[in-house]
């Protein structure tokens, strides 16, 4: 196989990932995720139910799918910020601009169905859950590289095994922090009576909770690292 080949093969294969989530996210938005079986999909995307398998393992990939870039981006906001700064920082600005683009996203009408769904399935609140697992634990391998090399002004003398519990910790407190403030901001979508104030209010908390939760953080660094009364 030429490299020409293999590179149009590979364009194809991601043309028919992109028109199987396509196809998949707009019956769900039409039906309600419960309504909609991965033969549903298959038949309005013309291919077979493998192919979708092939690029999906379950229907709760599918709907996830392209829908949740802090996976990756939280991490890459350690990962990738200007040499030298701080990575608690880094990770704090991510999430504040990640999680603002979010609550306003699901209060759009238009998404109100996706929002619906998430209320509706246990099976898509777990894979949410998993998410957000998988998510701080990649945010915690790129923390601990960072606190290792001595980039975190609070733990520069941490040992291995305290830069190995901060970064956990640190990712794991962002990052549920994170789904407790889409989940209130949920309640208030799905709330019968509007709630201006109420959504305002939720917006206005996640600058505030990520800055305290930065705070805290370091506060909590200088204690296991210099445990002395």
């Amino acid at each position: 196989m030429t490299e020409a080949t293999g590179g149009r093969r590979e364009l194809r294969k991601a043309q028919t990932r992109a028109e199987v989530r396509q196809t998949a996210q707009r019956l769900f938005a039409e039906r309600g995720f419960g309504a909609v079986t991965i033969a549903d999909v298959a038949a309005a995307a013309e291919v077979a139910v493998q192919t979708v398998f092939n690029h999906f393992e379950t229907k709760e990939a599918l709907f996830f799918d392209g829908r949740t870039p802090w996976v990756e981006g939280a991490a890459a906001a350690v990962s990738r910020r200007t040499a030298g700064s701080d990575p608690v920082a880094a990770l704090r600005g991510y999430m504040e601009s990640a999680l603002t683009s979010v609550l306003l996203r699901e209060h759009e009408p238009e998404n109100r169905s996706y929002v619906e769904d998430l209320a509706r399935s246990t099976s898509l609140q777990s894979r949410e859950r998993m998410l957000v697992e998988q998510a701080g634990e990649r945010v915690a391998v790129e923390l601990g590289a960072a606190i290792a090399a001595g980039d975190w002004p609070a733990a520069r003398a941490a040992d291995h095994a305290t830069a190995r519990v901060l970064s956990r910790m640190v990712a794991d407190l962002f990052l549920v922090a994170g789904r407790v403030l889409v989940l209130e901001n949920r309640r208030v979508v799905l709330s019968p009576e509007p709630d201006d104030a109420r959504r305002t209010s939720v917006q206005e908390t996640t600058a505030a909770t990520l800055a305290e939760l930065e705070r805290g953080v370091r506060g909590l660094a200088a204690r296991l690292v210099d445990p002395a009364p």
